[in-house]
């Protein structure tokens, strides 16, 4: 897939690349702090009861909250990002999801004000994904919409890396806080440490932002009138194909990543007699493989095409899904950390080139909202219900009907890579 466009970029290196991965990595350290906390934390302190596998799916119910905020960020902010800037809209995103963070933080639990607890938590993580909504589309297109020829995939992964360092993160904050801390003291104050933390990440995002000038691609557009006036309804109008398959097309992508986190570490720590901290080890360890799938990716991608690496690595992602049973059921501690690794360097694989492949399905003047909606319509179906339908499958069915829930997942992904428009459009 050859890059066209031959604008200069107006921003420098550095702040591109800076830019745009130290907003999506505090972006995802504080989402990612939550979904620790929805399998460690809150359904002892915000969903009490007497059985604990109810108290767990009511958690990870407020964590799917997010994924139905985030469309609606994307389709808010996408809005604005294609109609006032990137730059603006970007600050925005990042204030929205930082305030939410820090508010959770705060949070009295349902032994002090009962049921109002977890309306609060779920209004607060209702704004986490608002944000993040409007957050990673943003991220992604300051770094593609600076690129040089030819680097576009490269320029891409780099908003990208911010997953898997926030969850380095937000995973060895929360086994600092393990090692540190007794369970009652993590259990009384410990946990909010992470929430209330997040706000100097914020800080420094908000000023880095700050210094980040408009994209040439988007100024491009404000100076040859090819804005338009509701973003959405010319992508509902005219992007509908490539809307419904892009979405699909991500979808392996999420089932991937939040069973290969949240859902183990819940299993691991529920059902297979792990302790926090050592599978929080094995966690961390892993997404070591995540961390050099991303560059990995985005090198092959620019060489290779996007859509040749993606449809190469989603069918890799369907085979994995029938060593499930293999790994998982052996109860060593050795295989599932080989599996754990597996799965999160193939997360890696698919994740590098995914954002450059979406942003590219659209024009300039919609490209914001397109690639966002997008990408998080894709976190509803992927991802909201993903964790639970994973406990549900694995204790009435066994741990292999995990893997061919992936693996049925990723067949939708591959013919959606199939199917797609194969129209490139300037940059």
């Amino acid at each position: 897939m050859q890059d066209n466009s031959n604008t200069k970029p107006i921003n420098s290196v550095q702040h591109v690349l800076f830019g745009s991965l130290i907003g999506t990595t505090i972006e995802f350290f504080d989402f990612y702090i939550y979904a620790n906390a929805a399998v460690l934390v809150f359904p002892q302190l915000f969903f009490p009861g007497a059985d604990a596998t109810t108290s767990i799916l009511q958690s990870l119910a407020t964590f799917s909250i997010a994924f139905f905020a985030r469309p609606i960020g994307s389709a808010v902010f996408g809005h604005f990002g294609d109609k006032v800037g990137r730059k603006t809209t970007l600050v925005v995103a990042l204030l929205t999801m930082g305030i939410s963070t820090v508010a959770i933080g705060l949070l009295p639990t349902y032994a002090s004000i009962g049921m109002v607890a977890p309306l609060l938590l779920m209004v607060c993580r209702f704004g986490q994904g608002l944000g993040l909504g409007g957050e990673w589309g943003g991220a992604v297109l300051l770094a593609i919409e600076n690129a040089p020829p030819g680097k576009r995939a490269w320029y891409g992964m780099f908003p990208q890396l911010g997953a898997p360092i926030g969850l380095l993160l937000s995973g060895g904050t929360f086994l600092l806080l393990s090692d540190t801390l007794t369970n009652e003291q993590f259990f009384d104050f410990g946990w909010r440490i992470p929430f209330i933390a997040s706000s100097l990440l914020v800080g420094v995002g908000f000023y880095i932002r700050l210094k980040i000038t408009e994209t040439p691609s988007f100024v491009n557009a404000i100076e040859t009138k090819k804005e338009v006036k509701i973003p959405m309804l010319t992508l509902l109008k005219s992007y509908k194909r490539e809307l419904v398959f892009g979405t699909l097309a991500a979808v392996a992508t999420f089932v991937t990543f939040y069973l290969m986190t949240v859902f183990n570490l819940s299993w691991a720590t529920t059902k297979l007699g792990f302790a926090r901290r050592d599978f929080l080890i094995i966690q961390l360890f892993a997404i070591l493989f995540f961390v050099i799938g991303i560059p990995l990716s985005a090198l092959l991608a620019d060489r290779f095409g996007r859509r040749c690496v993606l449809l190469l690595i989603t069918g890799a992602i369907a085979v994995f899904g029938f060593t499930f049973s293999f790994f998982m059921d052996s109860g060593n501690t050795t295989l599932i950390t080989v599996f754990s690794c597996l799965g999160m360097g193939l997360m890696g694989l698919t994740y590098g080139p995914l954002g450059t492949f979406l942003s590219e399905l659209f024009p300039t003047e919609v490209r914001y909202s397109g690639v966002s909606v997008t990408f998080n319509m894709a976190g509803i179906i992927g991802a909201a219900f993903a964790p639970m339908i994973a406990i549900w499958l694995a204790s009435d069915y066994g741990i292999g009907a995990v893997g061919y829930y992936l693996a049925v997942a990723a067949l939708i992904s591959f013919v959606s890579l199939l199917v797609i428009s194969r129209k490139t459009h300037q940059f």
